[in-house]
């Protein structure tokens, strides 16, 4: 993206700090075990406003500086070790590469920082996610207030920075919808891409390594979650990320997965027979699903509230349900009782972005918040019916079915970003076609 989309960012967030200063860290480098490192990739936060990808940082916003408002703490060159980690923007890069007003050495926050909260009323800072760099900036805080006698103020009052900055990033502009799109795109194809490979007798994965195959085609660095690849009772397992099972003739396989692109996530599931062709109790179940997740989209646009496609997809689901004799009943005393609970127990979306449970508030003033223009949130209603489940027909277990789509709320109405892959029975069945 453009610089100028993160400086306009830092713009608006400086309108809401009244002279405060706003500390953000990135993401610290974790351990995967003892020399190896997880692959490396930015806080959210922090990238959102910078742009920077680089660990062992830190950005300070600080309206009406006199040297400059955005100043960014961050490694300097370093010859010998960018010989084994690769080259460093330093100092010189953050402000003509990344757009930073002032930039400083990482190595002497401590001496440096501290100055920049004199005389400041507020701290703009999200309290508890880095434990140890909370203590710093107490201790940062702790040394302006020891000046207090030299007639230097310490900052009085702690600003949630969340509250304000997860408000901004709920709302996507057309460069972070561009990126998106391009996610569900490289995504769709992905999926597309296993249901074209699978086979019985494949393990779980082989499809899995489809996926990953197509994500760094696509220019994906990494997924944005860990791919869920389960067959037959492993469908039925909501987070199951094992992925090491023998896909079975007769089983369905769900698949949920999503690349990243630009620091943004895309979130797909689709189920399909391993064989290639639905049975008759997986494609009547499969059909309560897809309806309920027509139902679910058509109610995520702009007026309705967040809690809108939720509601309409358990009313199709718990119909479905009772169609097919796994719940019997009225519709109405099953959903208010929460029987259909049985076989789906999670809700049907969540806000997507630069994670994949994205940030945002679903309700204000505890009522659910109404749907606008520029959110992008998640639908994904499905049923499971774990085998040996008690009282049910050996015929429907480890019937296990989830079917997620990206949807960004348009003035229109609704644009469904991952249109691309396939999930009616025909064009599934046509696909996997040998």
């Amino acid at each position: 993206m453009d610089m100028k989309v993160f400086e306009r960012r830092r713009e608006r967030l400086m309108q809401h700090m009244n002279g405060g200063v706003a500390i953000i860290p990135t993401a610290p480098v974790y351990i995967r075990n003892r020399d190896v490192h997880f692959p490396y990739r930015a806080d959210s936060d922090f990238y959102y406003l910078t742009n920077f990808p680089e660990p062992e940082a830190v950005a300070v916003l600080i309206p009406g500086r006199e040297h400059g408002e955005f100043v960014l703490f961050c490694r300097e060159r370093n010859p010998e070790k960018e010989i084994w980690d690769g080259k460093r923007a330093g100092l010189e890069g953050a402000r003509e590469a990344y757009g930073a007003d002032d930039a400083f050495p990482i190595e002497d926050i401590d001496d440096i920082l501290p100055g920049m909260l004199e005389n400041r009323g507020k701290v703009f800072y999200s309290m508890g996610r880095h434990r140890d760099f909370d203590t710093r900036l107490m201790g940062w805080v702790n040394e302006v207030r020891a000046k207090n006698r030299n007639g230097v103020h310490a900052p009085g009052e702690f600003v949630d920075l969340d509250h304000i900055l997860h408000e901004m990033r709920l709302y996507k502009s057309p460069e972070e919808i561009r990126s998106m799109r391009r996610a569900a795109k490289i995504s769709s194809a992905a999926h597309r891409r296993a249901m074209q490979a699978c086979r019985p007798g494949m393990m779980e994965y082989e499809l899995e390594a489809e996926l990953m195959y197509e994500f760094k085609k696509g220019g994906s660095p990494f997924p944005a979650y860990s791919p869920i690849v389960g067959g037959g009772a492993n469908s039925c397992v909501l987070h199951y990320v094992e992925n090491n099972t023998a896909l079975r003739d007769g089983d369905l396989v769900l698949i949920d997965a999503g690349a990243e692109i630009d620091s943004y996530a895309a979130d797909i599931t689709r189920t399909f027979p391993v064989n290639g062709k639905f049975s008759g109790e997986q494609h009547a179940l499969y059909d309560v699903v897809l309806a309920a997740q027509h139902a679910a989209i058509d109610k995520a646009k702009l007026g309705n509230h967040w809690n809108d496609p939720h509601e309409a997809a358990v009313r199709v689901l718990t119909q479905g349900l009772k169609d097919s004799g796994l719940l019997e009943g009225d519709v109405d005393g099953l959903i208010e009782k929460g029987d259909y609970k049985r076989f789906y127990m999670h809700r049907t979306g969540h806000w997507l972005g630069m994670d994949v449970h994205d940030v945002g508030d679903y309700k204000i003033d505890d009522a659910w918040r109404l749907l606008e223009v520029g959110m992008v949130l998640t639908v994904e209603p499905g049923l499971y019916v774990a085998g040996g489940a008690k009282d049910v027909d050996e015929r429907w277990w480890n019937i296990g079915i989830r079917i997620e789509d990206d949807v960004l709320v348009t003035r229109e109405g609704n644009d469904v970003l991952s249109k691309d892959a396939p999930k009616t029975v025909a064009d599934i069945e046509t696909l996997m076609k040998p």
